[in-house]
């Protein structure tokens, strides 16, 4: 924030104060309402600033309720990037047999909402994990992502209902993970020519028969928790993969997948923002303990 010390107009004070923006990246800012003098959006490049007004840079106001799908809710949204909660049932991009998916989402609203962009996935979730995700606007900023994510993403946790009573009230799993022909990762606790996958565990609570547990990724190799959990036979709660076979009518089979993206915490590509989203831990959840 930066408070007028006398009278003047906002684009020249704006340059001023923040030299080390762009004129473009200022101009942008103006559309798109983002610049703020007593809290209240301006768009004018001549508005005239008075002393002690506050200038501020505030978050893209969006229209969400453009956005109504009950598999995916806006969390976030500037001209680079979208976060979104994806819920379960529902792939994040399309694959050969399924067309519907969070991408053909987010560009049917791209284009209700005028914006000349389409939706470029960074990182994907399984169709039953639900949680936070993110989806640039353009493949330059995708490119950005995909060429530093460890450093771009320093913060990503999810929640399980791990089968059982975990023994340890914490731990980190290493191993390799590969696919064989049938598309099924395994994992190896020495290297077999997969790709080295590192989790890190605490468990919240223990319930009756189950645990809640908090999982961090120092890596995101496919199918990563849900593969480690079940190593250390304690797979999730719902896992028809991984999990402990057994039969359709089986109450615990019957629910969803209790996977769920819980934090998001990134520097933004474009802007060296900080970035940070969490959400709660889905109710189903204690249910299941």
């Amino acid at each position: 924030m930066a408070v007028v010390e006398k009278e003047s107009l906002l684009f020249p004070f704006l340059q001023k104060k923040w030299s080390d923006v762009s004129r473009e990246r200022l101009k942008r800012l103006l559309h798109d309402g983002r610049i703020l003098v007593n809290g209240k959006s301006v768009t004018r490049f001549d508005f005239v600033l008075k002393e002690g007004d506050r200038v501020d840079v505030g978050p893209l106001v969006v229209n969400r309720a453009v956005l109504k799908n009950r598999f995916v809710r806006l969390v976030y949204e500037d001209r680079y990037l979208v976060v979104i909660e994806k819920n379960i049932g529902i792939l994040s991009m399309a694959s050969s047999h399924h067309s519907f998916c969070v991408k053909t989402v987010l560009d049917g609203y791209f284009e209700r909402s005028r914006q000349r962009c389409r939706a470029h996935v960074v990182h994907r979730l399984d169709r039953d994990t639900s949680g936070l995700m993110i989806y640039a606007k353009s493949r330059e900023v995708q490119k950005l992502f995909e060429a530093d994510w460890k450093s771009i993403v320093y913060d990503r946790r999810y929640v399980a209902v791990a089968c059982g009573l975990m023994e340890r009230e914490q731990d980190t799993l290493v191993s390799w993970l590969k696919d064989n022909k049938q598309y099924f990762t395994y994992s190896s606790p020495i290297d077999n020519g997969g790709k080295k996958a590192i989790t890190h565990y605490r468990v919240i609570k223990r319930g009756e028969c189950n645990s809640l547990v908090e999982l961090r990724l120092d890596t995101g190799r496919k199918n990563q928790i849900r593969v480690q959990l079940s190593d250390i036979h304690h797979p999730v709660l719902g896992d028809r993969k991984y999990g402990v076979p057994c039969e359709d009518d089986n109450e615990e089979c019957s629910q969803r997948l209790c996977l769920h993206a819980v934090r998001l915490h990134f520097t933004h590509p474009m802007t060296n923002e900080y970035m940070c989203f969490d959400t709660p831990i889905p109710s189903e959840f204690q249910d299941r303990l």
